[in-house]
């Protein structure tokens, strides 16, 4: 087929310029796929997710970036064809949280201050596209249970993270298209829904065109829900996109989703997606596309529909998409768009003919699978793990069985005759650490409300202790006892269910029965909620529902992403005393997507995922050794005995309390306060000015070395540590030493943890060195915007297993991010810290490697996980597989990501972490070509060499990685313009 000529007046495809019109009588124009099928037929057959990059692609063809080929190519996709073609995606606009966009700002003013340096024009560094970050990740539920709780942990925040929130104020005004969402508004992913999305877009040529984009949390894929086509990226590609890079990806396959049947009574939507989770897990979609059809679709709600997009990465695949449709236009209308926004979105996808739920045989896809959703049945995930989904009536058996099971089991390696042992807690006494005095003053230096906390303590539930930097009892708590099984944290928490109103108001219904039985929850669980939006607490507030929940202990404490994160505060000295002393198996409860280990609190090992009313029912009962389908939650008034059943709201009650959530003008109201009334507390922050950031002295952000030495010519690289295969190969990474040997399922948390900052750990020491008291640690997450503490923090998870270090005698691994050196000197063989070891082979000049299993990267996307590899020295991590966005992030820092082939792995090769490894990849970067490795002994002679799979996918990511990475590219591209 002959493809149209570009020339630099004329757009490739000009003829596809077509006019629609809105209901009302407004025109607009567009880049019509129907007209484009005139030259490519069976374009309205395709996936609508990708008729929907499709008009992306050829939108912005101009003949550089994006050819008419690419357009071509994904005209022409083939459900079932090789995958070798990349898209060059360019996005509507980008969205960040502000763990992850704070280093992305950072990266930005890091590059201002490159080019300031090279005499260039610091202000072409700016994003091309809308950028918004909200602020979201940074509440902590230090108090909790109290009417006061919201506006306690909010000041907490404000004092530990002004020095990040003053950055972001410079940030607002040196960059024309970056706007911030202030803290006390909500979840990203909700603000996003609720606010953020316009639906189309209008450019300045008249020319409308949908709403896509790509955002640095993994869970941007509940914008999926809505009809949007996005995901979840690094921080790095994300700035990328927003500098005026495609997001490049591979063709992907599209897996259709069929929906049938409704939901049975007393099923949830948080069941729904456990269970799809569970399915399309099985199925293995990493990477690809999930599009969802069929009458099951089209009968769900948007919320609903949002819930499953979000949990894409959980299931693995890049979206899980619903297109438009009357229900959506629906959600527009409730959360407060514009008629005239309304109007748009439904003409615009109509004229596409990308409007309205397919139904069966009316698509390609790659593959089909299905759900009935009558066969979905009350669940939790856990406890390790989301996609391991339980049977509600099952848990208790799943717990136990675990329970005395290995740890190469998922088990948890107790023996199972201590399974129903008590152990006494008592007010003010640890065995291990010093006796907590009930009057210690406030902190030397502290902001006066730290003050007027101590004065002013809660007398009900835990609550922080300023003095002690933790979580207090208060006086009158009085003695109880602790065992295997006991929920000590229940949140209703994070961007999966906190803003869905079908299962928040069943919490709350849940809780109002419960109240009127009589039923309460002990004072020692953690309880807390977390809405994704402040619209919740006013539509639970007009349903008169909150009331009830509050005194189960669910009061409000903050808007944002707690317990889900790791921010959900620790547990008293006493309580985390009784459980590390006697290895206690003790569990949390959330309405969460992310249950991965020592991720919710280091000390709680056990972490279940469940709807909002199953937390607030786990929260009464007091423990997960109890089947909530057949034994009592606990007694109510006059020690009757009340079941789940008794309490657990029908359907019919639900739906008559909808009509409080779907609320336009509360909508509005709320949001308009984002730009008029952001609140005093975001008021009285105050940045630095200029253009050029001045980087003041800060333990929280600091200029990384990313550009250290930095010129506009790239010098060749050359290998690592010269042997005679790799000299002319200037790719190869020889005279490698190993850093770790770790096994499936290692996570960006395990990585690079975003929770509580251990003292005694690298991270910990050099925050005391630079003065930051223990009670100022704050998180990991809070601190991305400096690289000493987070190249310190990498493996730094107090659960991460290095299998490089012997097993012990029981047969269990050490805990930890340790290592055991193997350079040359008297530290040879010893025993130390990940952090410590790169120093020393840094020192050295010695490169290293990590070796690992299946899934290695699976989590947030965390750039961070990336970032910190790389500035350890790690030049090449080989697996058995990755995770998509970690994958590609090694890329975008210049680590070469290789798979193990076939069989093969470390255990296979039988090595123990002192070999030397060679790495020689095919000199070309050939995307996804062979490599070989080289085993020596430590006295250089080869042991065996195993092929790999190069895991660079993409010819541009050959141009970043031998650009050194992602930023160096494109700052180079910018200067060069």
């Amino acid at each position: 087929m002959t493809l149209p000529m570009q020339d630099n007046n004329t757009h490739a495809f000009s003829s596809t310029i077509q006019a629609f019109t809105t209901a009302s009588g407004r025109q607009g124009k567009f880049f019509s796929l129907p007209q484009l099928a005139q030259q490519f037929p069976g374009i309205e057959r395709l996936p609508v997710s990708i008729r929907i990059v499709l008009e992306s692609v050829l939108r912005n063809c101009d003949g550089l970036k994006v050819t008419p080929e690419h357009v071509a190519q994904l005209a022409q996709w083939n459900p079932t064809a090789p995958r070798k073609d990349e898209i060059p995606f360019i996005v509507s606009r980008v969205v960040l949280q502000d763990f992850t966009g704070v280093p992305l700002l950072v990266d930005l003013a890091a590059m201002r201050s490159a080019a300031a340096r090279l005499g260039r024009e610091p202000r072409r560094i700016e994003p091309l596209v809308p950028v918004d970050l909200v602020v979201d990740h940074s509440i902590m539920v230090d108090h909790y249970g109290t009417p006061d709780a919201l506006d306690l942990n909010m000041k907490l925040e404000f004092h530990r993270n002004r020095e990040r929130y003053e950055f972001m104020k410079w940030g607002m005004q040196a960059f024309d298209t970056f706007g911030v969402v202030p803290p006390g508004f909500g979840i990203v992913h909700q603000v996003n829904l609720e606010y953020l999305a316009p639906g189309v877009h209008a450019g300045k040529d008249g020319i409308y065109y949908p709403d896509t984009l790509v955002g640095t949390d993994s869970h941007t894929t509940m914008i999926n829900g809505i009809g949007v086509v996005g995901w979840g990226v690094g921080g790095i590609e994300a700035e990328a996109a927003m500098l005026g890079q495609p997001v490049y990806f591979l063709t992907p396959d599209v897996v259709g989703f069929e929906l049938t049947g409704e939901l049975r009574e007393g099923v949830t939507a948080t069941d729904l997606v456990l269970t799809v989770t569970e399915q399309l897990r099985r199925a293995k979609v990493v990477g690809k596309f999930v599009e969802f059809f069929g009458e099951g679709t089209r009968s769900l709600s948007v919320p609903d529909r949002a819930t499953i997009g979000n949990m894409a990465p959980e299931y693995g695949a890049t979206m899980g998409f619903f297109p438009v449709d009357e229900k959506t236009l629906d959600y527009f209308r409730g959360t407060g768009r514009s008629e005239e926004a309304i109007e748009a979105l439904e003409a615009y996808f109509r004229a596409q003919g990308l409007f309205g739920v397919p139904q069966p045989g009316e698509i390609e896809y790659s593959q089909v699978l299905r759900l009935d959703l009558s066969h979905v049945t009350p669940s939790v995930a856990g406890p390790k793990r989301p996609q391991d989904r339980i049977e509600l009536d099952g848990l208790c058996r799943q717990f136990t069985a675990l329970f005395s099971k290995p740890m190469a089991e998922g088990g948890f390696n107790q023996p199972a005759e201590i399974l129903k042992t008590r152990h006494h807690v008592r007010h003010g006494e640890t065995e291990d650490c010093a006796k907590i005095p009930r009057d210690a003053p406030t902190p030397p230096g502290a902001p006066r409300f730290l003050e007027e906390m101590e004065n002013n303590k809660p007398d009900r539930k835990l609550m922080h202790d300023e003095a002690a930097g933790a979580t207090a009892l208060p006086e009158d708590e009085g003695d109880f006892s602790l065992g295997n099984g006991d929920v000590l944290i229940a949140a209703i928490t994070s961007c999966t269910n906190t803003s869905n109103p079908s299962v928040l108001l069943a919490a709350g219904l849940l809780a109002k029965k419960a109240v009127e039985a009589g039923l309460t929850v002990q004072p020692h669980i953690k309880t807390s909620l977390a809405p994704g939006s402040r619209v919740v607490t006013e539509y639970l507030t007009r349903a008169g529902l909150l009331p009830y929940l509050e005194r189960l202990g669910f009061a409000l404490a903050g808007y944002g992403c707690t317990t889900c994160i790791g921010n959900a505060g620790d547990l008293a000295p006493e309580i985390n005393d009784v459980i590390t002393r006697n290895d206690l198996v003790c569990a949390a409860v959330l309405s969460g997507n992310r249950n991965f280990e020592a991720r919710i609190h280091p000390n709680i090992k056990a972490n279940f995922l469940a709807s909002p009313p199953l937390v607030v029912a786990y929260a009464i009962a007091g423990t997960v050794l109890r089947d909530l389908t057949t034994e009592c939650l606990g007694l109510g008034k006059d020690g009757r005995e009340v079941h789940l059943r008794d309490i657990w709201p029908s359907s019919d009650e639900i739906h008559a309390l909808m009509h409080f959530a779907m609320n336009g003008p509360a909508f509005r109201e709320n949001y308009a306060k984002v730009k008029t009334d952001p609140g005093a507390l975001w008021q009285s922050i105050h940045g630095v000015t200029g253009e050029v950031y001045s980087w003041p002295e800060s333990t929280y952000i600091a200029e990384p070395p990313y550009f250290d030495g930095f010129a506009i010519e790239k010098v060749a690289a050359s290998p690592s540590i010269s042997r005679a295969e790799g000299q002319n190969n200037p790719e190869a990474v020889c005279g490698a030493q190993i850093m770790a040997l770790f096994g499936d399922s290692i996570t960006t948390d395990h990585i690079s943890p975003a929770g509580s900052i251990k003292q005694d750990g690298p991270a910990g020491q050099w925050l005391m060195e630079h003065g930051v008291q223990k009670l100022d640690f704050n998180s990991y997450g809070s601190r991305r915007g400096h690289h000493e503490v987070m190249m310190r923090g990498t493996f730094a998870n107090v659960r991460i297993k290095n299998l490089m270090i012997p097993a012990l005698e029981d047969g269990s691994r050490e805990e930890g991010g340790l290592t055991l050196y193997q350079g040359e000197g008297p530290l040879h063989g010893q025993k130390m810290s990940i952090f410590d070891a790169a120093m020393q082979y840094l020192q050295a000049g010695r490169p290293t490697v990590v070796l690992a299993g299946e899934e290695y990267g699976t989590g947030s996307s965390r750039d961070w996980a990336a970032k910190g590899t790389q500035l350890l020295g790690i030049k090449a991590v080989v697996a058995k597989s990755f995770e998509r966005i970690h994958r590609s992030n090694l890329v975008g820092m210049g680590v070469l990501p290789l798979q193990f082939g076939g069989n093969d792995s470390w255990q296979t090769l039988g090595l123990k972490g002192d070999e030397l490894i060679d790495i020689l990849p095919d000199p070309q970067l050939t995307p996804q070509s062979e490599a070989r490795m080289v085993i020596r002994r430590p006295d250089g002679s080869v042991v065996q060499e195993v092929t790999l799979t190069l895991r660079i996918d993409t010819p541009i990511e050959v141009e970043y990685y031998r650009a050194g990475g992602i930023l160096p590219f494109v700052l180079r591209q910018l200067l060069e313009a």
